[in-house]
Parts: C-alpha cells; structure tokens; sequence
C-alpha cells in the first residue's frame, strides 16, 4: 500500500497503539475483543522482539508470591503497581496463556514459566488471535512506523519506508518501552516528545543491570575468569538511607565486573548509592552455608606444606573464582593471617564505581509518572492518550515481576480506552 492510500485509509481511525511489545499487544487485545478497530504501529520489521529475547531464558511470565509480598516487588510504585495488579494478576495471566494454548508450571523458585519454556510459540498463538479474534475486528498491524510524535492539527505522525504518515486517532495508546536494548525497538525517543507537550517524566535509569568495579579487574582475573560463576555465595549491603539487602545466590564476573541475578536483585539499592555517593560497596559471603566459626577453624587448621590454595581446596573446598577473587581484592598480609582472611570470607568487600550502560540494562527504571496519570492510565495534559509497559516510572527485579507489570498495565490502558470512547 502507498503512503498515499495509508493516509487515506488512516485519515480518522479508533484507536492508534504505538508499540508492538507485550503492553501493546495486549492493550490492543482487550480492545479488539471489545469490538474496537484498533491499529498497532511499531518501528521493528516484527513485533514482539524484547519478547522474544526474554524467552531465551525460559520466559519468566509471573511469580507465586501472595499478593502482597508480590507488590513489594515494586518498592516505592508498590501500590501504583498492586492496584494495577488488582484487574490482571498472575492467575488472570495464567488463564490468558492457556486461553491461548500455552500451559504453565510452577519452579522449585516459584517462578512461572510456559511448560515448554519458549516465548515464540505463545508470540505465535497471540498474533493469530489478534489476527482473528471472536469478535470479528482484527488488529492491522503497520511495521517499520516510527513514530515521530504529532503535527499541527493533533494527528501522529510516523516515518516509514514509503515516507512520512499522518494518523488521525480516537484514543492512543502510547507503549513504546523503556532504552534498554535499543536494537529491539526500545531507545527513549519517545521522552523527549512527551516533554514537549509538558508531560512529566522521571529520567530514565539502568535497571537489573551490571556495574563496573572499582579500578577494574586485573589483566590476569579479567582473561581467566570472565564470564565465570560465583555460584551459592551471598550479598549484603546497606544504602545511605539504612536499606538493607541480604540474599544468597549466584551472579557472573564481567570484564569489567558483576552481573547477573543476585546483582540484579540489589541493582536498584546500588544504582542510587553510586548516584548519591559515586560508589557502592556490598560484602560478599563466598561460604554462605558454614558459620564463621567454622571458617575461621578451617583456615587456622596447620596446613604444613600445602599451599595456601591448596589448603583453602581442602579444608573448605573453595576454589576456582572464588580463590581467585581473595587473590585479586585482598593485600598478602589479609592472606597470610587466617583470622583476617577467614573475615574476608564471609565478608569481601567489593566497591562498584558505575552502572553499565543503560542499554545494556534488562530494564529501565523512570518514565512516564503516575502522577500525571488517571487511575486508567491516560495523560491528564493529552486526554485521549494511554501509557502502558516499561515506559511508565516504575521497576521491578527479575523473576516474573517485570512482565506481569508490563501485561497487567497494558490490560488496564485497553480497558480505559474501551470507556474513554463510551464515554466520548
């Protein structure tokens, strides 16, 4: 179709939702299925690509948390979040994927996961019932449209292959992401023209993201143990405003230092410590299972001529990165004194500098603020005008949090657009 037969086809349509992630697509699913026409509008050649990617780890789709622990997930958005949660909870969520063929299981973790773990399939019988849902209004959806914002006269305006468009819509749904992962569609272009129609939007910050340590590794630790584990260990931290953090499990060195699950889970308590202090120092417990007792009576048991390595292997069976690591943060003198090295191993400081880079984050934290949204997500300064997913200012850990969120905001933005046009 030509860019001048779209405009004609697009001069007035019912509602507009800009972006083909999960909040979008499920936004245009509450209002398809409530007769509205609705057409999706995304800048990728094919929607749901971040969904996609998130199922290279098995799809994480929501947890079993009793509600309330559930919302807690969501720190200082708990109840922005919960009352979201209120209309599409994880069992809703559960019931939508077998409504579409996809059945669930529950994880030793209490994780929820597809049972055949993949996201492509549940992608697939998703687009289809879009395509053609019960109630006989399909959802067109318009790939390679990047939208640019308004012109003039309120209408969106997009850039496409063909050149520019102009669309002219009932309602919008703005669900256009976070800026992490850039390459799947979702880079924060859309900040700078909200701020222009003077909506209020926190700055948009890493989230479940790594961070660089402080002077870096060495050139020895950093080409033998990147990408290596530091399985069963623990962390504790306290921020500068008395929060704590204390969790066992596992997470990855990096070229340039942490990353992976447990980091993520404190990443948000470490992001604003470096924020506000420039660092961020968390002790990690390397033997989380034995006391410090029994360290410390493990390390001084005489051990002859065996080395030092060698004893630690023995005595305590610790080895391998972990070694390595009180190799690389500890002076020879903690190392030669088993008192002071038995604390450091409970106890190793380690000092991060910085966050990665945004885009290399899982999430975002910031975006849109709640403050300037109705209870159904709509734009006070833009009636008319719905946000939902990850551009909105809120953030969660990894472990289902991120996409039940994502999908219960974008079932709520459906459902107040479906009342907006009652209404209008």
């Amino acid at each position: 179709m030509s860019t001048t037969q779209m405009q004609a086809s697009f001069d007035t349509v019912d509602v507009a939702v800009v972006g083909g992630g999960p909040a979008g697509l499920m936004a245009a699913q509450v209002l398809c299925e409530a007769g509205v026409a609705v057409h999706v509008f995304d800048s990728m050649p094919s929607v749901g690509r971040k969904f996609l990617l998130a199922g290279k780890g098995g799809l994480n789709l929501t947890h079993t948390d009793p509600p309330e622990v559930f919302a807690g997930r969501y720190g200082e958005r708990r109840d922005a979040i919960a009352a979201l949660l209120d209309g599409f909870d994880a069992a809703r969520l559960c019931a939508w994927a077998a409504d579409l063929g996809v059945n669930t299981f529950v994880g030793s973790s209490g994780r929820v996961f597809p049972t055949d773990m993949k996201s492509a399939p549940l992608l697939r019988s998703w687009l289809q019932r879009l395509r053609h849902p019960p109630s006989g209004t399909p959802v067109q959806f318009h790939m390679r449209h990047r939208w640019t914002g308004w012109d003039a006269s309120g209408a969106l305006t997009f850039d496409n292959p063909d050149g520019t468009l102009s669309v002219r819509a009932r309602a919008v749904v703005l669900a256009l992401g976070g800026a992490s992962w850039s390459r799947l569609g979702s880079n924060g272009a859309w900040v700078e023209l909200l701020a222009q129609r003077g909506v209020a939007v926190a700055p948009l910050l890493p989230a479940n993201c790594g961070f660089d340590v402080e002077h870096g590794w060495s050139d020895y630790f950093r080409e033998n143990y990147a990408g290596k584990p530091l399985k069963s260990v623990a962390i504790g931290f306290t921020s500068y405003h008395g929060r704590q953090f204390a969790r066992k499990g596992e997470f990855v060195a990096t070229a340039t230092g942490v990353e992976g699950s447990l980091i993520y889970a404190a990443s948000a308590l470490l992001r604003d410590e470096v924020s506000h202090h420039g660092s961020a120092r968390f002790t990690l417990d390397l033997l989380p299972d034995l006391d410090a007792a029994r360290v410390l009576a493990e390390v001084s048991h005489p051990r002859g001529s065996r080395s030092l390595s060698g004893h630690l292997k023995s005595r305590l069976r610790l080895d391998g990165i972990k070694f390595a690591l009180l190799h690389e943060l500890l002076p020879k003198a903690v190392l030669a004194e088993p008192a002071a090295l038995a604390c450091a191993i409970k106890a190793l400081p380690i000092t991060l500098c910085a966050t990665r880079p945004l885009d290399e984050a899982i999430s975002t934290a910031g975006g849109v603020l709640f403050e300037v949204l109705s209870p159904e997500l709509m734009l006070e300064q833009l009636p008319g005008v719905f946000c939902a997913g990850e551009m909105l200012d809120w953030e969660a850990p990894t472990g289902g949090y991120l996409l039940q969120a994502v999908l219960a905001s974008g079932h709520r933005a459906g459902r107040g657009v479906v009342g907006h046009l009652r209404q209008g």
